[in-house]
């Protein structure tokens, strides 16, 4: 199929949802879409037998999209970016260590943890898949997703501190997740000999590499916003930052997501301050909200019809749900630890452990992980657990977030402090 005809079926069928949900289901924009686009994807599972051949063409349009490949290397830029763009600096610098903890630790306390107790779940149900790939599934269920929090953060009512530290984290975790996936994923095929300092050259070059070229790409942004005031082109100039840096950073074996999100903190902040206009910023803010909101959108829809070209049994849909709370209790204990260990020297919020826990949403970037796994026989049921894990997170989590956090405000902690 032809990239114009996808890109025309996906938007097109994006804004037809998107009319739905927002003139009669009402639900938050992500959430509606996703559950609308999965109760149309199983109305033409069941439409098949009956003679409606339309699941075929279905089934054609999503095997023409590589789904990891869409989203990781390419709408995640431009994601990633909106939402740095409208972070303070200030707001995240004063959360630093609980952010810096959670995007790094608490992803590696979170795979071993999970990897662990999925391996002895797995098991349970006759599953027998070698512990390494175990390890595999915790490295890409472990981060939060930005697209998915970030997305329904706006509307849960939390604190602005603790929405700093939400979205903080989500923004820099996949970084680290991925580089912890690639890694573990080596091990798995057996392609590279790993050793310790291996992996230390690997995080150096992805991460510390990504955040250093992330400033440098942003720095010149700025400079060339500085220099002229017309918003045109300084809007183009950040569509450059997003694709072509991104591109670079990947070609260089750096860590894109980190480097546009580095680079949005900065013409999010220092640039919107003294490089634009009132009038570059405004038309700059509407450009960027408009482009999140339109990849959302697709995206969402996208993870909605996902189901129709996942294989599922009774005992993958057991172990996934079981899998649930684990994956919960490995987000409290992983979050817990940062917390506790800082909690000497500053006051946190309300309740703060239990919020971070229950809006540490999966998303997107999982599903991503997963579909990027290469043939084999844990594949199958790595991704559908994975699915399942996401659609209970956005749908039900992400539903239930303001309303947890509402009743959470109503209880008082001793302690603490906003």
């Amino acid at each position: 199929m032809k990239l114009f005809n996808i890109i025309a079926i996906l938007i097109s069928l994006s804004a037809i949802l998107s009319y739905i949900n927002h003139r009669y289901v009402r639900l938050p924009n992500a959430i509606g879409l996703m559950l609308i686009a999965m109760l149309m994807s199983l109305g033409l599972i069941i439409l098949g037998p009956l003679g409606f051949d339309i699941k075929q063409d279905a089934l054609l349009l999503l095997n023409s999209i590589d789904f990891d490949e869409t989203l990781l290397h390419g709408m995640l830029s431009f994601l990633l970016f909106a939402g740095a763009l409208h972070i303070n600096l200030g707001d995240l610098y004063r959360q630093k260590w609980i952010i810096s903890i959670l995007a790094s630790g608490g992803v590696i306390v979170s795979t071993f943890l999970v990897g662990i107790s999925s391996w002895y779940i797995f098991e349970l149900f006759g599953i027998s898949i070698p512990f390494i790939y175990c390890l595999l599934f915790g490295s890409l269920i472990s981060p939060t997703d930005p697209v998915a929090v970030l997305s329904i953060l706006k509307k849960a009512g939390v604190s602005k501190t603790l929405e700093t530290k939400i979205a903080g984290e989500s923004l820099f975790n996949d970084g680290v997740a991925v580089v912890v996936f690639i890694v573990i994923l080596k091990i798995a095929i057996g392609s590279h000999d790993i050793s310790a300092g291996y992996i230390a050259l690997l995080f150096i070059k992805e991460a510390i590499g990504g955040t250093v070229f992330g400033f440098a790409i942003g720095w010149i942004t700025y400079q060339l916003l500085k220099s002229i005031d017309n918003y045109q082109v300084e809007i183009l100039i950040t569509l450059a930052l997003v694709t072509g840096g991104f591109a670079a950073a990947d070609s260089m074996h750096l860590s894109g997501p980190i480097a546009i999100v580095v680079a949005g903190l900065l013409i999010g902040n220092h640039g919107r301050m003294f490089a634009m206009s009132d009038k570059t910023r405004e038309h700059l803010d509407m450009f960027w909200e408009l482009v999140d909101e339109i990849m959302n959108t697709v995206l969402f829809v996208l993870i909605g019809l996902e189901i129709l070209i996942l294989t599922f049994t009774k005992s993958y849909f057991y172990t996934g749900l079981i899998l649930i709370p684990v994956l919960l209790l490995s987000r409290l204990i992983s979050v817990s630890i940062p917390v506790t260990l800082l909690k000497p020297f500053r006051k946190f919020s309300p309740h703060v452990t239990k919020i971070l826990t229950w809006g540490g949403l999966r998303g997107g970037i999982s599903i991503a992980l997963a579909l990027s796994l290469p043939p084999g026989p844990y594949r199958d049921i790595i991704i559908a657990v994975t699915y399942l894990i996401v659609i209970f997170s956005i749908a039900v989590q992400g539903l239930s977030i303001g309303g947890f956090v509402r009743i959470l405000s109503k209880m008082k902690e001793p302690g603490t402090d906003d």
